[in-house]
């Protein structure tokens, strides 16, 4: 096996692992009474990762890591399970409201109104990086670029007009 090989799985059990956590969370949360606000952009934002990830399997599984960038990716890593554990239970990956509960001011959040979205893309830039693939980190960038851009402004507005 390549050290590419290693980088890939980890990335890929890393995702499904916060797809489960995420799933878990979400059930807790609506059984708390949360609501999901702007889900229809989320099959684009399924469909990002997974093209992504994909590709990167395809074009990345035999090529030489670059150690900088994956130095990069290893920070990333810690700023990742810092969001995670700030938000505990709350942390999902779909837009969910829950009436009356505090934002998060603490851990990251009180540098960045949306950490987890500058990990995401400097995960999606990072990666192909360590993999020796420059376009397809510009690319993709620029696609996550657009999706974020709708995601943030979905997330903003169920902030703001949350009971």
């Amino acid at each position: 096996m390549t050290p590419a090989i290693y980088l890939l799985g980890f990335v890929t059990l890393q995702r499904v692992a916060e797809l489960i956590l995420a799933r878990r969370n979400t059930k807790r949360l609506l059984a708390r009474g949360a609501f999901e606000a702007a889900p229809g952009h989320y099959p684009l934002i399924v469909a990002l990762h997974a093209s992504w990830l994909a590709g990167l399997w395809l074009l990345g599984w035999s090529a030489e890591l670059r150690l900088g960038w994956l130095l990069a990716f290893a920070l990333l890593q810690v700023m990742r399970a810092w969001v995670i554990a700030t938000l505990g239970r709350r942390w999902t990956t779909r837009i969910l409201v829950v009436p009356g509960a505090p934002l998060a001011r603490n851990g990251p959040y009180r540098f960045l109104s949306h950490p987890n979205y500058a990990v995401v893309a400097g995960e999606i830039a990072v990666v192909p990086l360590a993999l020796g693939l420059v376009w397809y980190a510009l690319a993709f960038s620029i696609v996550n670029a657009a999706v974020l851009a709708i995601r943030i402004r979905a997330e903003n507005a169920a902030i703001v007009h949350s009971p």
